[in-house]
């Protein structure tokens, strides 16, 4: 840990370092890639968890619950369980325990599916419209707010090496997802 002198007291308080200190302490002992990864990861860490707050603090409402509405806004007949699920990129269970407090709140109802009996559709209610629209654009602000400091053309340019950073990673991802055989083809290794 780190100090840091409160400015209200004079007193020393101890700082949690967050990932990218850590890597910060003792740079050399990083390659630049990890140390990237790293202020990435604190950025996002910082800027989800200031979300969290503010969504907590003006609209009673969790990031995940945000998440969902967010991605029902976008179906206005609504969506299963199932493609919510896979939309958000968690398990059903997950999905249930946010729709059951979505449904609670007013904000989300459900019906069983025309063609399949077995499935749920969810869908916003009008008032859940209303305040998904009304944390939206207070979201939007937020964000405008925290990146407010890159100008319009450092914004471009972030963007644009972002979209490299998710090219190469998706290259990656991809060339570790071919079955072990042929990754054993390419490189000459064992069959």
């Amino acid at each position: 840990m780190h100090e840091r002198v409160s400015a209200d007291r004079g007193a020393i308080d101890p700082v949690p370092l967050d990932h990218e200190a850590k890597a910060l302490e003792a740079p050399a002992e990083h390659a630049a890639e990890l140390r990237l990864w790293l202020r990435l990861l604190t950025l996002t860490t910082m800027i989800e968890g200031e979300v969290r707050r503010r969504l907590r603090e003006r609209f009673d409402v969790t990031l995940p619950r945000f998440d969902l509405m967010a991605q029902l806004v976008r179906a206005p007949d609504g969506m299963t369980l199932s493609d919510v699920s896979k939309r958000m990129m968690v398990s059903n269970g997950n999905v249930t325990g946010l729709v059951e407090r979505l449904v609670e709140s007013g904000h989300v109802d459900r019906r069983v599916s025309e063609t399949d009996r077995r499935a749920q559709v969810i869908r916003l209610t009008e008032e859940g419209r209303a305040a998904f629209r009304a944390m939206a654009v207070e979201h939007e602000a937020w964000i405008a707010e925290m990146l407010g400091g890159l100008d319009a053309g450092e914004s471009e340019a972030l963007m644009g090496l972002l979209g490299t950073v998710k090219a190469s990673t998706r290259a990656a991802i991809d060339a570790n997802a071919r079955p072990r055989t042929d990754r054993n083809a390419a490189t000459g290794g064992p069959r």
